[in-house]
Parts: structure tokens; sequence; C-alpha cells
């Protein structure tokens, strides 16, 4: 008789169960899996990935259904972050609000981003690791927020890696373009890399654009040069991750900045 695998084996999690992380996970090919009612992609080989906001609640259940017709929910329980929360008073409103006449631009640019972080790819260059596509001092955190004249603003979804201009940026994973845009109003220079799955990485404020749509890039490929294109104030990169519309703290995927090299 052949042997039948624990639920353990069945169905296994890695990664931080925090706010923000990006679990990598493996069942048997074959299994239905859903996470709190959403379909979770699973691979032929068993690998699929699920994700968790910055603003996640803290119960989770993934539910499983094996080739055997076996049945599991597992719980998951989410622990909370804190974020750095600035306020601002006083500023112009032109500084708060963007003029009238781009709001337009804006929106056809955000759905642009979204159409380019819709899809769903079969590979799972995800789960081959992470490198960090630029070296340099940590400058913006995932998940900071201001407040501008008593008005919230989105969080701060990615991580700023500050360097010189020119700077080369690399990509972080294995992937293919699905978005590079020269010069949208917010992110300037931006290009989105699709790794499966719905994850995918993007790079803002960038300029030299290397790439386009449909490339398939290895790790460590070049994508673009480093810059302050768009709404930016001064050189540097913003890696945002995502899994579908679910923002992912980059650090917790890369780990932390490597420490450059003695002298």
């Amino acid at each position: 008789m052949p042997a039948v695998a624990s639920a353990a084996e069945r169905l296994v999690l890695n990664g931080p169960m925090i706010q923000g992380a990006l679990l990598m996970g493996r069942t048997l090919p074959g299994t239905d899996l859903q996470l709190s009612g959403k379909a979770v992609s699973v691979s032929p080989d068993g690998v699929f990935t699920i994700g968790f906001d910055r603003d996640a609640p803290k119960r989770w259940e993934l539910m499983a259904v094996y080739p055997d017709g076996m049945r599991e929910t597992r719980q998951i329980d989410i622990a909370p972050r804190a974020y750095n929360i600035q306020k601002i008073d006083g500023l112009p409103d032109t500084m708060v609000t963007p003029p009238k006449d781009v709001i337009d631009r804006i929106k056809a640019e955000n759905a642009e981003v979204a159409a380019a972080r819709s899809g769903n790819r079969p590979e799972t260059w995800f789960a081959n690791g992470f490198v960090w596509p630029a070296l340099g001092p940590i400058s913006g955190v995932y998940g900071s927020q201001r407040i501008l004249n008593g008005k919230p603003r989105r969080p701060h979804y990615g991580v700023d890696v500050a360097a010189p201009e020119g700077t080369l940026i690399t990509a972080p994973a294995e992937g293919v373009v699905t978005l590079a845009h020269p010069d949208m109003y917010y992110t300037g220079g931006t290009v989105i890399l699709d790794h499966g799955h719905g994850v995918s990485s993007a790079f803002l404020h960038m300029k030299n654009l290397k790439v386009k749509v449909g490339d398939h890039l290895k790790q460590g490929d070049p994508i673009a040069d480093l810059s302050s294109t768009g709404r930016a104030t001064g050189p540097h990169l913003d890696w945002r991750i995502n899994w579908f519309n679910v923002r992912i703290d980059p650090v917790l995927v890369a780990g932390e900045m490597p420490k450059p090299p003695t002298q």
C-alpha cells in the first residue's frame, strides 16, 4: 500500500507570518487552494505563493482540497507591524493635491499599472529567490505614511534605495516585462517585471530604459539607470513588489540590504 503523506507534508509554508510578507509554499500537485475564498495558483510540481498587505487583518484561512479528496483548513495568524507616520502642516495646496489638468493622465497611468500587475503566469520564477536591484542606503521604507495638511496620503509601498545618478538597475529575479513607460506623472521612468503567479516587481523614477514589454529577463539583467524622474526630490530607486494587488515589503523578500565590502 502506498504511503500517505501527513498533513504537515501535504501543505508547507515558509516565511514570516507578518503584514507585508510573501510566503512561499509547497503542496501536492493537483491540490485546489483558496486563501480566505481567493483561489491560489498551484504549479504542476506543487509550488505556490500567498501574500499579505500592509494592513492585512490577523486571521486568515488557507483551504486545501487534495487530489485524493482529503480536505484541510490551515489557520494563518498574521502579526501586525508598526509604521512610521509623519504629519506635515502648512503646505501649499499644490503640494498636496495634483493639478486638475493632470488628473486624467494619472488615472490612465494607474490603469496601465493595474493591467501590468494583473497577469497570472504559470512560471514560478519568484520561488528561485530575489536579490537587490540596486545597492545603497535605504532612504525610504515600506509602510511609512505622511499626513499632509491633515489629509492622509497613500502609504509608501516600496523601499527607496539612494544611489548616484545613473547607477545601473538590474532584475532582482527572472521575469517578463509587462510595462516599460519612460515618463509617468508620479513615477517617471517605470518598469514592471512579472515573476509568475501574480508576483511582480515595479521599478520607479528611472531613466534610459533598456527593456521593452515582452522582454524575458534573467536575474541580474539590466533594466534602466537610476534617476529622479517623475515626482522625486533626488536620485533613488523605489522598488515595489506585488502579489496581484497586494503590496509586499521587498525587504521581507530579498532580505536586508547587503553591507558594502570593506576597503
